[in-house]
């Protein structure tokens, strides 16, 4: 990976602002955005359809082989395709959906499964002629690109996440979604040791977006010469 590359790894829980931020550095720097959380709606939506559900969870392994995965990018959003089947966001958002992603993504399988994947994004918004890659999830900077400097984790209190939630006409269970995600034995939900952590129920989207910004200036100041 060329070291100039900026990846940009933005972890947090549900509803903390990842996605707001993750869009709004990729417009404005020309980097490439990829949502890892809908890679997870994704496959769970996939599963879903295939007649998976909590109940019989334990047959996602042998499912997961008739699954292939590609991306299709489009404007600044690289989406994960399954089977050449890119869902729309009303379909990932589904109470449905919802109930049973952090169960699913907890399983060490389907992170497996998304795995490589994910660290390809880098190559792909390479060759597609992004400036950078801004990659937002759980697992980021623990997981995925724990090589890059450029780590961040955001968090808010669990009630203004769950507000923004609602506003956004969706039902979530915020905290319950947290327990899960922090205390899976694979790739659990954690601040990364040397991120820098944002309270975003203490700094306006304009705010954060500028944190990030400042980081990435500082980041280009330091490995161009």
């Amino acid at each position: 990976m060329n070291d100039y590359f900026p990846i940009l790894a933005i972890d947090g829980g549900a509803a903390s602002g990842k996605s707001s931020t993750s869009k709004a550095v990729a417009e404005k720097l020309g980097f490439m955005h990829v949502d890892t959380g809908s890679h997870y709606r994704t496959l769970t939506l996939a599963l879903l359809r295939k007649g998976i559900g909590l109940d019989n969870i334990d047959l996602i392994p042998a499912k997961l082989s008739e699954i292939h995965l590609t991306s299709v990018v489009k404007g600044q959003e690289a989406r994960l395709a399954i089977n050449g089947f890119v869902p729309a966001d009303k379909e990932l958002r589904t109470q449905e959906v919802n109930e049973v992603v952090s169960q699913f993504a907890a399983l060490p399988e389907v992170r497996q499964a998304l795995f490589q994947y994910q660290r390809d994004q880098a190559e792909i918004a390479l060759k597609e002629g992004f400036e950078g890659l801004v990659m937002e999830g759980r697992d980021i900077g623990s997981v995925i690109f724990p090589e890059t400097p450029l780590r961040f984790f955001f968090h808010a209190d669990p009630e203004i996440r769950a507000k923004r939630r609602e506003k956004q006409g969706q039902q979530d269970k915020i905290e319950q979604r947290d327990a899960i995600d922090s205390t899976r034995k694979a790739a659990p939900l954690t601040c990364p040791q040397g991120a820098t952590q944002v309270d975003t129920a203490h700094h306006t989207l304009g705010e954060v977006i500028q944190i990030i910004l400042n980081a990435i200036r500082a980041f280009r100041n330091k490995v161009q010469p």
